[in-house]
């Protein structure tokens, strides 16, 4: 260990004189790599900044270097284009002089020119989309030179494009002369057989038809004369010459399919309708007229040549057709608002209709369209139909018809079915119970019906169906029209308590006459009310809740009414004593009530009756609300004794029945609350009713505990204020406490009753 100590000390003593001898060179080597670290540090900025020059120098040159790469590129592009548009141009260029080959009517040229297109030039340009295009449309134009050269068809086809409307509105006009000839003669059977349900003097009618019958007959000759036929119309020789030449060359089949295909595309033409079609009945005459010219021609074709068109050709036209005559007529005949517009376009329909099935083809399809329309055409009378009720009312006096002579009371029934034998016996001048605007209603609604029966007439329907489309119009004429129009009319604010009660009468006697409408119905169907499938009027319904609405609204006018009188009450509630008399505005109201039950003894006993209860009910609840108001404060025993003799006169009025019909005194009973009430004040009979409260014979049962609390408070308060030096006067102490005494019960009575509810 000595020897390894020594050996360690040794070792150290050379390491320490190492590091002696190379300090100095490390200190020298730090020293510099100080100096070096500034210059570095110089020569990073210095580089920095070099670099940023550079960069921005640059920045231009890289602008301009991509400017140079872009320019180069789109002249290598513009190169590329002209060499391509070079090599197109020709081709171009012989397109350009076939087309005008084509307009100048050069078509061998045009022949070679195609060749030359096919065979050289379109080669070079194959791979492009519009030397596709040009390639294409070559066939095309090889079959145009060649349909081109049919000009005698072409000339025809013209023609009959031209004649349509002419050629549809002859055969329309011949359809329509066939069906009256048809009717008048189906009417001359029915009155000879005495079908016709409006036969009055048989004799008569049957001389009027036979004239009818004959004047048909000879307008029929003298249109016959006027009348051309479609052969006089249009040339068909083309057709023919066309189809024989076509024949012998073998190529008949092309012929055909041209023929076809042009027609479709005249169909297509003929079925597309103008913008402003649907604004006047010559729009839909003129679209019509067109169409049926056109399938008269095939028609034509179809029976004088054979296979140039089939039955199965023109059916599938028709039915083409049909779907864009049904679509084109179900969108435009919505824009009509017009109702006699809609029933002349059905007019039209059915002539276009009959025409064309006279000519074999199947229309059944537009009937169905008719029911369609119907329903539009019933809309449109029921908006015309309001307006009209609307003025009815409007213009009404809302007071019952006069008569002075026996002419306008036949006027009247002649216009209303009204029966009333005590009428009758009267001498006149006398009065219907209805007023103006019950027959002008009840001929408006005959109107109606006669409007629609118009569009139910050559529907081709059975008297059964013509019946149910009738009543179920009416229905809702009267379920939805009439009723609203009721409706509205009432609950306008100008119509008072004296025409309310006009309109119930009214209502009344519409509804009566609702049987007689569905007899008119029956008249002109000849169906009979008792068949099992008959639909009957809702003039009950309708009418009842009219006047259920106008009983509600007299109600409410009433008690209006009443209010008003009540507001301009004036009492002095501080009063030493009453005036002896009742109020003035008390004594207004009640005439008024008088008055205005005197109207209503036209009413039905009913409705008097509780208009009358109800009037009074309210009174009581407002003189009650007027006594109990928490703004009035004090109330003196004289303004009670005043109030009392308010009281006293509403119950007189109750009790003279100012309406007949209650059973006794059950009108008075409106008024007991306040008169018990009253009753306990004026006899201060307080002990009585705090020891009989809550039994059933009490003799002031209907007196309730708040209420009583309530007046006795306020007369408590005027108490003390007018008796200043009660405290001096006995009795007046005695009455002031018996007043605080009751006051402290009634509280408890009131406490009570909060606690049990």
């Amino acid at each position: 260990m000595e020897k390894l100590d020594a050996c360690i000390r040794n070792h150290d003593k050379e390491i320490e004189k190492m590091c002696n001898f190379h300090h100095q060179g490390f200190v020298d080597a730090i020293t510099e790599l100080l100096k070096v670290r500034a210059d570095a540090e110089k020569l990073k900025v210095q580089v920095t900044d070099t670099n940023r020059r550079f960069q921005d120098a640059g920045k231009e040159v890289i602008e301009q270097t991509e400017d140079i790469i872009r320019c180069r590129i789109q002249q290598r592009n513009i190169t590329t284009v002209v060499e391509k548009l070079q090599l197109c141009l020709p081709v171009l260029e012989m397109y350009s002089k076939l087309k005008e080959q084509m307009s100048m009517q050069r078509y061998y040229s045009a022949l070679k020119t195609m060749e030359q297109l096919e065979n050289v030039y379109f080669p070079r340009v194959s791979q492009y989309r519009f030397c596709q295009l040009m390639m294409d449309t070559l066939p095309k134009l090889r079959e145009d030179i060649k349909d081109i050269s049919m000009s005698d068809l072409k000339d025809f086809l013209e023609s009959i494009r031209k004649h349509s409307d002419k050629i549809g509105e002859t055969a329309m006009k011949q359809a329509q002369q066939q069906k009256s000839f048809s009717i008048a003669v189906q009417k001359q059977t029915n009155m000879r057989f005495g079908k016709n349900m409006h036969v009055n003097n048989d004799r008569t009618l049957e001389e009027k038809s036979d004239i009818i019958l004959k004047h048909t007959l000879e307008e029929e000759a003298e249109n016959d004369e006027e009348v051309l036929t479609v052969q006089d119309l249009v040339d068909f020789s083309p057709v023919y010459r066309c189809l024989h030449i076509y024949s012998a060359l073998g190529d008949e089949e092309t012929f055909e399919n041209y023929y076809r295909k042009q027609r479709k595309k005249q169909a297509r033409l003929v079925l597309q309708p103008q913008s402003s079609v649907h604004e006047t009945v010559d729009g839909y005459r003129r679209y019509f007229t067109q169409i049926v010219g056109f399938f008269v021609v095939e028609d034509h074709i179809l029976h004088v040549t054979q296979g140039l068109v089939t039955r199965a050709y023109t059916d599938e036209l028709w039915n083409m057709a049909l779907s864009k005559i049904i679509a084109v007529l179900r969108a435009h005949s919505s824009y009509c608002t017009d109702p006699d517009l809609v029933l002349e376009l059905k007019n039209l329909i059915v002539i276009f209709a009959d025409t064309l099935q006279g000519y074999g083809f199947s229309v059944n399809r537009l009937f169905d369209l008719l029911f369609e329309i119907r329903d539009q055409y019933n809309e449109t009378l029921l908006k015309k139909w309001a307006g009209i009720f609307r003025d009815i009312f409007e213009e009404d006096n809302y007071s019952p018809i006069p008569i002075g002579s026996e002419e306008e009371y036949k006027m009247v029934i002649s216009k209303f079915p009204f029966q009333d034998p005590d009428l009758e016996k009267q001498s006149f001048p006398k009065k219907f119970p209805m007023s103006q605007s019950v027959p002008l209603i009840y001929i408006q609604v005959k109107e109606f019906i006669y409007a629609s029966l118009k569009f139910s007439e050559s529907l081709h329907r059975s008297s059964t169906e013509i019946d149910d489309m009738l009543r179920k119009s009416t229905n809702l004429l009267l379920t939805r029209i009439l009723s609203s129009c009721l409706l509205n009319l009432i609950r306008k604010p100008h119509i008072g308590l004296t025409e309310l009660v006009q309109i119930i009468i009214n209502t009344t006697h519409l509804e009566q006459a609702c049987k007689y409408l569905e007899d008119f119905i029956t008249n002109i169907t000849n169906i009979s009310q008792e068949t099992v499938h008959t639909t009957r009027l809702y003039g009950l319904s309708t009418f009842k809740d009219a006047r259920h609405a106008a009983e509600g609204e007299i109600y409410t006018k009433l008690n209006q009414k009443i209010d008003e009188f009540v507001q301009l009450a004036d009492y002095d509630w501080t009063m030493a004593e009453s005036d002896g008399r009742a109020s003035g505005y008390l004594m207004d109201l009640i005439n008024f009530l008088r008055s205005i039950f005197q109207v209503f003894t036209h009413l039905p006993g009913k409705v008097a009756q509780t208009a009358c209860m109800s009037a009074c009910q309210h009174l009581s609840t407002s003189l009650m609300q007027m006594l109990l108001d928490s703004e009035l404060k004090q109330i003196s025993m004289g303004a009670v004794q005043q109030f009392n003799l308010d009281v006293i006169q509403c119950e007189l009025f109750a009790s003279s029945e100012p309406v007949p019909g209650f059973q006794g005194d059950t009108l008075q009973l409106a008024f007991i609350d306040l008169r018990q009430l009253l009753d306990l004040f004026m006899v201060w009979d307080w002990s009585t009713y705090l020891a009989d409260y809550g039994q059933p014979a009490s003799k002031y049962l209907r007196v309730n505990p708040h209420a009583a609390l309530t007046l006795l408070e306020k007369m408590k308060d005027t108490s003390k204020k007018n008796n200043i030096f009660a405290q001096f006067r006995k009795n007046d102490r005695d009455r002031q406490k018996l007043i605080e005494t009751v006051v402290k019960q009634l509280r408890g009575l009131v406490t009570g009753m909060s606690q049990h509810m």
